[in-house]
């Protein structure tokens, strides 16, 4: 049996791992202080680059790439911001992460803003986080007063400011532009692109946007090295992946293990499928395309979840029980989309209205011969990023993939004018 490898979750256990005496008692700032007085900037992101860490965000672009790619020789002020909204149906790694841990995260982004010549750094924090919030406002505070943020950082004359960020809980804003929309002040919506945050990001500038989990890991590439990184993992998706791990299990939580584990392996490490039994699983968070029991030998990499039908996405595995209707299901996620959308684009602000409608019809015993294929219609019209970000997309994922492995349900529900589910409850009681 796979066993968890802790590399960003090693503090969870520990008394107050929140706090700075514990962080320096178990080697926090340690690489920070490599970087600051034994590398360069630009050694920092060779070691980041060279580890082959890439975003834990979804998109799996190569962090210290996007490091690369912030101008040199751009006369603005460069940003590092953390993209802390974490908003993902299913996904809350990246809220333990800031919970148990907000040093590492700090630290990650000082050795980012090092790196790319930034002097502020700004996490922006779902408003729903409040323990996170408050856990992270107060290590900010400690690393001001022992000068590990602020001026001259260690004696080593860089100085960097941090600014901490709270959201307001608009799932649109954890799309990278949108947030640094919400970020300047402005309603968070996405911006077209190019120019891209690494050239024009916040306030115009080179700005460097990763997620929580990508800037933790990366203080400890800077500290231990790529190779050391390389140990976990497979060739193309090195290191070790947190995935949040919810519905039919015994034991719902957040998991860390080498990326191209198993999907199998990564629900009995969660006790394994409950009573239940299983019907699907959405391997990324309810916006990924999900599969049937038949593919839990998938493995938890980009490469392995494309091959096999899906996405990595947030890397957070919903188990699906088999006493859960596949329409019903799919209707209540389509409302989440629906009502988070922005409005800014046809494809998406049209589409998901359409979806969530057709599909409540259906649910509901509505249904009518055609309405699938309307469904199957209005929701290709989402596909294929049609959108200036990928919400239309993520929201079709989840109904195109059941029409595919569960049309029989469907076509149940609309040939019965009932929940097929529904009425054997009924009958049965």
């Amino acid at each position: 049996m796979v066993e968890e490898v802790l590399v960003v979750l090693k503090r969870r256990e520990l008394p107050e791992s929140w706090t700075l005496r514990t962080f320096l008692d178990t080697g926090g700032y340690q690489g920070l202080r490599k970087a600051l007085t034994e590398m360069t900037p630009q050694e920092v992101i060779e070691v980041v680059q060279g580890s082959g860490l890439r975003g834990r965000g979804g998109a799996g672009m190569g962090t210290g790439l996007k490091w690369s790619l912030i101008p040199k020789d751009s006369p603005k002020d460069r940003y590092v911001v953390c993209n802390g909204d974490e908003g993902e149906p299913g996904a809350f790694h990246d809220r333990e992460l800031m919970e148990v841990d907000p040093h590492a995260l700090i630290e990650g982004m000082l050795c980012s803003a090092y790196a790319v010549g930034a002097k502020h750094c700004f996490i922006y924090c779902r408003g729903e986080f409040i323990l996170a919030h408050e856990r992270l406002a107060a290590a900010i505070k400690e690393a001001y007063d022992n000068n590990y943020l602020g001026d001259n950082i260690l004696g080593t004359g860089f100085s960097c400011d941090m600014v901490l960020h709270r959201g307001a809980g608009a799932y649109i804003c954890g799309e990278e532009t949108a947030l640094l929309e919400s970020l300047e002040g402005y309603r968070g919506m996405p911006r077209p692109r190019p120019p891209f945050p690494v050239t024009e990001g916040l306030y115009a500038s080179p700005t460097v946007v990763n997620n929580v989990q990508s800037l933790q890991a990366a203080g400890q590439v800077v500290l231990n090295g790529a190779d050391w990184y390389r140990r976990w993992g497979t060739e193309k998706s090195p290191g070790t992946l947190v995935c949040s791990v919810s519905g039919a299990v015994n034991a719902p939580r957040n998991v860390e293990v080498p990326l191209g584990t198993t999907v199998q392996e990564v629900l009995e490490l969660c006790g394994g499928i409950d009573d239940r039994g299983l019907k699907a699983f959405a391997p990324g968070g309810w916006s990924t395309p999900m599969l049937p029991p038949d593919k839990l030998d998938a493995t938890m990499d980009y490469e392995g979840m494309i091959a096999a039908g899906s996405v990595l996405g947030a890397s957070s595995i919903i188990a699906v029980p088999n006493d859960m209707c596949i329409v019903r299901a799919v209707w209540r996620g389509s409302k989440f989309y629906s009502h988070e959308s922005c409005g800014k684009c046809t494809p998406c602000r049209e589409g998901t209205y359409w979806v969530e409608h057709i599909l409540e019809r259906i649910e509901h015993g509505h249904g009518h011969p055609g309405d699938l294929e309307r469904l199957e219609k209005v929701n290709n019209g989402m596909s294929g990023f049609k959108s200036l970000c990928a919400l239309a997309e993520f929201a079709a994922g989840p109904v195109g993939s059941s029409i595919i492995h569960f049309r029989h349900e469907y076509e149940e529900h609309i040939r019965l004018g009932a929940c097929p589910m529904r009425t054997e409850t009924a009958i049965a009681s």
